[in-house]
């Protein structure tokens, strides 16, 4: 029974009539399924060696690459009035075109000549500012002026001067002449009356030397009222030269005085022009905001300020517009823990909402009906849900995405990553563990490092 023996008992004995022992003999079709159980085994063992792609699936939606193409909300720029509508929703419109018109609600803006009116109110600032310019520069001319006449005067003044002083000279010298002959005259009235009390000079003599004397003295007195008139010019010619000096300075003071006076009012005559000038500016963008333009080629998708006469604030949203050009892509989410396998430039497969396809992950090349992309951003930080957002754009050695996909559309990603053995992605998978972080290129550089 235990088949020890090469003497089988069946090559001697019948067992028809014995069902046990007809049970313990092999069939041939036990063989068989031992030859199928064998060979699957082996082809299970097989299949553990195949390889297996690994990847992160990933749910997001189809948007525009470039922010600009997204879809986008029209604000009210002024507080308005809706007044017309030109457009429907879902209408195509041009960059420039004319969406709604809106009027004014403020009082300010009432006026139909506001802008003639303000531009009126700048030409007259202006030309008071030139104005004072003008009388500036006339200012300007008359402290020039003043300056010159003021080295003229001085000059006169000190000729004058000089004048008033030689004058003194000269009367000084004819002063002390004259008391020179003043001294002279007593001696000779003296002698003359002597010679006259002894007899030797008549008394016409005596008579005349007197008036002679009396002359002298005349001439003396003269002498020193002339020093003494000299002397007064000579100090009215000083004072006269200081009074210039003072009499320059007021009127300089007065001159710059009234030219800085002159200047303030221009500069505030400026500045008021100024500030009226973009005054004008501004009425005259406001007056443009009165229409609401298109700011991009697209489709009118939502109008969310709908009815005649509805009043509007600054920085309402109007309208949604979703522009017709642009370079689809899609965001997709990733969680914090596989963010170290995003990496830009890496492939990613889709499967987008509305074409069917038929996917086999760990074996990309036998999956049909997927597109191609490349990743092309990566956010720094999470967002609200706790993921991470990545870009991925059309990859360009790809068959290009469907013509009819739309924004908003869903999409299925699938991050390829390294290819291992089926055995190490079980194993993985088992024990928890991430995917690879680095290719086999990448782990040979590593440790080429190393060594």
């Amino acid at each position: 029974m235990l088949n020890i023996s090469k003497n089988k008992i069946y090559d001697r004995s019948h067992f028809d009539n014995a069902e046990s022992l007809k049970m313990t003999v092999a069939s041939e079709q036990k063989k068989k399924r031992v030859r199928i159980l064998f060979v699957s085994c082996c082809v299970v063992f097989l299949f553990l060696f195949v390889p297996w792609t690994q990847y992160i699936r990933a749910k997001g939606y189809v948007t525009m690459l470039q922010p600009q193409h997204r879809a986008q909300t029209i604000h009210s720029v002024i507080a308005g009035r809706i007044e017309k509508w030109y457009v429907d929703e879902g209408a195509y419109v041009s960059k420039g075109d004319t969406i709604l018109s809106i009027s004014e609600v403020k009082d300010e803006y009432f006026d139909s000549l506001l802008l003639p009116r303000t531009q009126r109110q700048v030409e007259a600032k202006t030309l008071s500012a030139l104005s004072y310019k003008e009388k500036v520069k006339a200012l300007e001319s008359q402290i020039e002026a003043l300056k010159r006449n003021n080295v003229l005067r001085k000059e006169q003044g000190r000729n004058k001067l000089q004048m008033a002083e030689l004058q003194v000279e000269s009367d000084s010298i004819r002063f002390e002449q004259a008391k020179v002959n003043y001294e002279i005259g007593v001696k000779q009235l003296g002698r003359a009356e002597k010679l006259y009390e002894e007899g030797l000079r008549s008394l016409t003599d005596l008579e005349t030397r007197r008036l002679k004397f009396q002359e002298v003295q005349a001439s003396v007195i003269s002498a020193e009222n002339s020093l003494l008139s000299s002397r007064n010019s000579l100090i009215s010619a000083r004072l006269e030269l200081d009074a210039i000096d003072n009499d320059f300075r007021d009127k300089l003071a007065k001159a710059e005085s009234d030219m800085y006076t002159a200047q303030s009012s221009q500069f505030d005559a400026e500045g008021s022009a100024s500030k009226l000038e973009n005054q004008y500016s501004n009425y005259e963008a406001r007056t443009g905001f009165r229409h609401v333009l298109a700011p991009q080629n697209g489709f009118i998708a939502e109008a969310i300020q709908v009815g005649l006469g509805e009043t509007i604030k600054e920085g309402d949203p109007i309208v949604n517009i979703v522009p017709s050009s642009g370079q689809l892509a899609v965001e997709m989410y990733i969680s914090p823990v596989d963010l170290p396998l995003m990496v830009e430039g890496k492939k990613v497969r889709f499967i987008f909402d509305g074409w069917p396809a038929i996917v086999f992950s760990g074996w990309p090349r036998l999956t049909n009906g997927t597109f191609g992309g490349v990743i092309v951003a990566i956010d720094k930080f999470a967002g609200r849900s706790n993921q991470y957002r990545v870009l991925v754009a059309q990859d360009p050695e790809e068959l290009p995405w469907p013509e009819a996909l739309r924004v908003g559309s869903g999409a299925d990603g699938i991050a390829l990553l390294n290819d291992v053995p089926v055995w190490y992605e079980i194993w993985r998978q088992l024990n928890g563990f991430p995917a690879d972080y680095y290719t086999r290129l990448q782990k040979e550089e590593i440790a080429k490092g190393k060594k």
